[in-house]
């Protein structure tokens, strides 16, 4: 039965199945992850966005919250070929709307072919092909959620093993995945997770070795703030960023960004390294990209499918960033001696 519809850019309209009652709009986007549903459903960085799955089974081993990346749901709905009960049910209880019984393949080739686009979702019993359509129409570009980090950060200063043996990490919070926290806190650093708009003086307070720029969701020129924390502490404190964070840190240095036709969303990303030529697998979410990263900071790592920047260093200034996640969950374990090299840093 016909009880949800999934409405796309140029008025088409597609016929689901609800799992989850409810409306919604955002930014569709896709991943190719056949696993961690949980981590991606629980990523702040999926915030505004409707996200498909191109895997065709979701929900196969349960629903457990020792992996979740937050404490609740980001993006604004979700699709997927078939869900689980499990999965349905715990979308349900978290209000965000989910539909099956579609073809996923179809949403994907769409994406790849038109771009990342605008969506509207209408699911329950009452719900009608107009529901999905008003959804679309009131739906705004990503760019234009100028104040998103406020959606996704903490109110105020959290710390994290306070009292530990090694660096003093300032984590700016515009989005961050709790695993990126955590493996900062097993190799003993100290964290001072601070909202998405400290000032420099919020900062100043807790005299960092480290300066580390979150990932997290939307156009990296609307976390101005952020931006301007690295324009402060460039030079004077070793920085690092992960995601949106390497974007940030490159518009703060003269850099420029762009929005990417479908961005990059999934847990086997090839990134190569341009010193060693050594290819590791990487995860990867995001929409906007580094086009420009300006005269202070150098290339180091490239997606090999695309060449787009994965990975800007500056020895002299002792900067570090990466577009895609060390710390995986879920994916590859490839690339997690990022945060020992940052760490090492902030030691020196």
């Amino acid at each position: 039965m016909t009880d949800a519809y999934v409405a796309l850019a140029g008025d088409r309209v597609i016929e689901a199945r609800a799992r989850a009652p409810g409306t919604a709009r955002g930014e569709v986007v896709f991943t190719t992850a056949y696993t961690g549903y949980e981590e991606s459903l629980t990523d702040p960085s999926y915030e505004e966005q409707v996200l498909t799955f191109s895997y065709p089974l979701i929900g196969n081993y349960g629903v457990r919250e020792e992996r979740f990346e937050s404490d609740r749901v980001h993006p604004r709905a979700a699709v997927a070929r078939e869900m689980t009960d499990d999965v349905a049910e715990w979308l349900e209880s978290e209000g965000v709307p989910a539909v099956d019984h579609l073809d996923t393949r179809d949403i994907v080739t769409e994406i790849r072919d038109e771009g990342a686009m605008k969506c509207g979702i209408a699911a329950g019993p009452d719900v009608t092909e107009q529901d999905a359509l008003d959804e679309l129409h009131q739906c705004k570009h990503m760019s234009d959620h100028t104040d998103i980090g406020a959606q996704v950060s903490v109110e105020s200063v959290e710390v994290h093993n306070e009292g530990g043996d090694g660096s003093t990490v300032a984590l700016v919070d515009c989005g961050a995945k709790g695993s990126i926290i955590d493996s900062l806190v097993e190799r003993d650093a100290a964290v001072h997770v601070f909202p998405y708009d400290a000032s420099e003086d919020d900062v100043a307070a807790v005299d960092p070795d480290l300066l580390f720029i979150s990932n997290g969701p939307g156009d990296p020129e609307n976390f101005e703030q952020a931006g301007e924390l690295v324009e402060t502490y460039v030079g004077d404190v070793p920085l690092a960023g992960i995601c949106l964070g390497q974007q940030v840190v490159a518009n703060a240095l003269g850099g420029e960004t762009e929005k990417m036709e479908f961005g990059h969303r999934g847990v086997n990303q090839p990134v190569r390294d341009l010193r060693t030529n050594q290819v590791v697998m990487t995860t990867q979410n995001h929409g906007y990209t580094v086009a420009d990263p300006g005269d202070d900071l150098d290339v180091t790592q490239v997606n090999v499918n695309d060449d787009t920047p994965e990975g800007l260093e500056n020895d002299d200034l002792n900067i570090i960033t990466r577009q895609y996640h060390p710390e995986a969950n879920p994916g590859p374990h490839d690339s997690l001696g990022f945060f020992d090299d940052v760490l090492g840093m902030a030691g020196e």
